[in-house]
């Protein structure tokens, strides 16, 4: 399994127009993906612009394929416009 971290800064102000186009994306993915087994929207409680998404993929080509959808693709430039910065990715190796 391999798990993402992806930590994104939303600018002020567009934290409920950023969450409306994440959890339509969220839903696609939850939807038509049978190898992503999490994909979880998570708010810092501490700095309520900071996101992080937790997601978990069965294997690289689960997770190759995620970054190849339609509506991921789409979902960038929508995204873009209310980010702060350019996401941290972080991936993981799951330890079994």
């Amino acid at each position: 399994m391999i798990g993402v971290v992806a930590t994104l800064t939303v600018q002020a102000g567009k934290e409920k127009e950023f969450e409306a186009v994440f959890l339509e994306l969220a839903a696609q993915v939850k939807a038509n993906e049978p190898g992503n087994l999490l994909y979880q929207l998570t708010r810092s409680r501490e700095d309520g612009t900071v996101y992080k998404v937790l997601e978990l993929y069965t294997d690289q080509d689960a997770l190759t394929a995620h970054g190849k959808t339609e509506y991921f693709r789409a979902a960038g430039p929508k995204l873009g416009g209310v980010l702060g910065g350019a996401p941290k990715v972080e991936y993981l190796d799951a330890v079994v």
